[in-house]
């Protein structure tokens, strides 16, 4: 949905885009729903019959008496009978379909208006004025919505018989009815949109007062010390005021929809009478004047009317209602570059910056965070290592977005962070859920091709697993998958997702060391930047650079930078230096060869021998197959 309120003032354009949001809600609608629209308009027509024929029945069964006809007039009469009970049919099975058009509307709406106050949320202080669109506005929208798609409905359709049933009377009198219904349409037509500005004050204002009583009340214990009741209750009062003022300027509006059946419902029915001797003389019958008046006030003023109330109400609260939703839903962040494989592409310059970062949790606790400054440009491979609780996760939430920091600033990709499209956290549990295998890997790519969900299942390892379940198609039991399975899915899925930003908070943790090391290295080679908070040393060997927590203060560099300068990632490594001094073959051991590079190794041949399996097994399953053939 667009919003057209954007840079509006109370001037004409108020009118055009209040009556042009209306018209694209049910367009959109209505293409949205073709199904139960032309259900809809099916059961509309049949509804409408006794409309149609009503006038006409009425001034045929006149002639009939007035001619000594009583047969006649009998069976028109009849006839009518007949097509009100059709009505009713109609009438009772207008429901249904209408139920399958707003309930879809209003989950739409839900999704918005929730999308719209996590963006701010994450972006600024929390949006409290949500609470207001989400119960009372989205109600007042999907409520009003159903009973406009009533309203409109039944008067288009009661209007386009009552007309085909005046031209067939006479076309004279057609004419006659026709043109005061067009004015006084067209003059509640030009008020509609000085009405929708005073509504819109009021839902504005109704908001602008929950928001100021919610803060009221979280400081009133500052107001009270401060002495500052009287200024913060005149300013309540001052918005109070701006409301009810709204409020009488909306109930003003009266007058109009008054004006509007005066003149397009009472109008024709005096011309038919004062033109009735004339019409006489070209051919009219009594029966066709009394056929004419009961065509317009058993027809057209009763869904006038009902035209003009639902909309000087319920539509100008749909309009506004629907408008001010629009209005504060936020943006999403422009799109991020595509690859030339149709995915995206990284941000360019710097992933991920930290500026003066401190988080603690809770106002009394040590900071587990203090004062960070980090930069990681974008496409470069980081793996964050440090003792347990020293605060490795909590950086990875703040660079998710999924922790506010109590001071400075976090971006990713130069955009407060959040943001999902810019990032991918996959955390020690995995998420999975009953559904495909296909469904599972593609849930942050729900546009990928089979190939390429394919192509990231086997870049991680997901191959066996796939296997076992049958395909991508297989069904995803979540209570039947091991933690390291499920962790496969999941690294799969951030291996698909467009993010260009990923991170693993031990993510492998459920993982032996030559999966980890596979996945690791797939994501490392997929285009983007990757952030890995290691529980093994090797995937710090595996990093280009690599980020120590020591608890005071965090060093950025490559392994052999670290060595050389961080007596914690020494230690971390297994290096210790009782007198503070390298030893003398600080990247050999007794062996020469270091021992975290040998473990390292050992997970590359291991890793080679699995992928060699997994070969080995393949080319059997063909020859398999085509032996059976």
């Amino acid at each position: 949905m667009t919003c057209p309120w954007s840079g509006l003032r109370r001037s004409r354009s108020w009118r055009r885009d209040t009556l042009r949001l209306l018209t694209r809600t049910f367009a959109r609608t209505a293409r949205s729903h073709p199904r139960p629209v032309a259900a809809l308009v099916f059961w509309s027509m049949i509804e409408a019959a006794p409309t149609l024929l009503f006038g006409l029945a009425v001034a045929r069964a006149v002639d009939a008496f007035r001619a000594d006809h009583p047969w006649n007039a009998g069976a028109w009469l009849g006839l009518l009978a007949v097509t009100a009970l059709a009505g009713a049919v109609g009438s009772k099975r207008l429901y249904g379909p209408l139920a399958a058009i707003v309930e879809p509307f209003r989950d739409d709406l839900v999704r918005l208006v929730t999308r719209g106050a996590l963006y701010r949320s994450l972006n600024g202080r929390p949006d409290t004025g949500a609470v207001a669109r989400l119960t009372h506005q989205v109600e007042i929208v999907r409520d009003t919505f159903g009973g406009l798609l009533v309203v409109v409905r039944g008067f288009l359709f009661a209007a386009a018989g009552a007309a085909i049933g005046l031209l067939a009377l006479m076309p004279q009198v057609a004419l006659l009815v026709v043109a005061p219904l067009v004015l006084g349409l067209g003059l509640f037509t030009l008020a509609f949109g000085a009405a929708a500005a005073r509504q819109r004050d009021l839902v504005v204002g109704e908001e602008e007062i929950a928001e100021r009583t919610g803060a009221l009340a979280e400081g009133l214990r500052d107001v009270v010390a401060c002495g500052g009741e009287e200024r913060v209750r005149e300013r309540l009062a001052q918005v109070v005021d701006g409301q009810a003022a709204a409020g009488r300027a909306v109930a003003r509006m009266t007058a109009v929809r008054v004006l509007t059946i005066a003149v397009g419902g009472w109008i024709p029915p005096l011309l038919i009478l004062i033109c009735a001797p004339w019409l006489v003389r070209h051919g009219a019958t009594a029966g066709t004047v009394v056929g004419a008046l009961t065509y317009v006030l058993h027809g057209l003023q009763p869904a006038l009317q009902s035209l003009v109330q639902g909309m000087g109400g319920s539509g100008l609260r749909l309009a506004v209602t629907l408008g001010r939703i629009l209005e504060t839903a936020a943006a999403p962040p422009p799109p991020v570059r595509p690859f030339p494989d149709g995915r995206r592409a990284p941000v360019s310059g710097t992933a991920i910056e930290l500026r003066d970062v401190t988080f603690a949790y809770g106002p009394h606790a040590q900071p587990v965070i203090s004062d960070l400054d980090l930069s990681i440009p974008a496409g470069d491979h980081v793996a964050v290592v440090g003792p347990s609780g020293i605060g490795k996760s909590t950086l990875a939430a703040l660079v998710a977005g999924v922790l506010s920091p109590d001071a400075g600033r976090v971006r990713v990709g130069g955009r407060p962070p959040g943001d999902p499209r810019l990032r991918v956290l996959i955390p020690q549990e995995a998420y999975v859920f009953t559904g495909t295998l296909h469904d599972n890997v593609a849930y942050l790519a729900p546009g990928a091709t089979d190939d390429a969900v394919v192509g990231a299942g086997d870049a991680v390892g997901l191959t066996t697993l796939a296997a076992r379940l049958g395909g991508y198609g297989g069904l995803v039991d979540p209570a039947a998958l091991s933690a390291g399975e499920r962790q496969l899915i999941a690294l799969a899925r951030a291996h698909l997702a467009p993010a260009p930003v990923i991170m693993l908070d031990e993510a492998g943790c459920h993982l032996d060391p030559a999966a980890e090391a596979r996945a690791e290295r797939a994501l490392a080679r997929r285009p983007g930047t990757l952030i890995v908070i290691a529980h093994r040393m090797s995937s710090a060997l595996r990093a280009r650079r690599v980020l120590v927590l020591d608890g005071t203060r965090a060093r950025l560099g490559s392994h052999e930078e670290l060595l050389r300068s961080s007596p914690l990632y020494r230690d971390l490594v297994g290096h210790w230096t009782g007198s503070g001094s390298q030893p003398p073959r600080l990247l050999g051991d007794a062996d020469g060869v270091h021992p975290v590079a040998r473990a390292d190794l050992a997970v590359d041949a291991r890793e080679v021998v699995a992928d060699r399996s997994d070969r080995e097994h393949q080319a059997l399953g063909d020859l398999r197959g085509r032996e059976s053939l």
